[in-house]
């Protein structure tokens, strides 16, 4: 396993660590009831997807 020679300067570390950012949501508008969904999932608020309805709308957070 490679293991480095030398100590790696904080400058170094957070010129690397710099790309590391999040992007924003991308959001689009629900074309039944116009409040914002994200693209492919069912609206959370009148739960249609492609002209469908979905009874289980509601928002689940990740348990972790």
């Amino acid at each position: 396993m490679a293991v480095p020679k030398r100590k790696m300067s904080r400058s170094n570390t957070r010129s690397r660590r710099a790309n590391w950012k999040t992007t924003a949501t991308v959001l689009t508008t629900c074309p039944q009831c116009k409040a914002p969904t994200q693209p492919h999932v069912a609206c959370p608020s009148c739960g249609t997807y492609k002209g469908r309805h979905y009874d289980a709308a509601e928002r689940t957070e990740h348990q972790g």
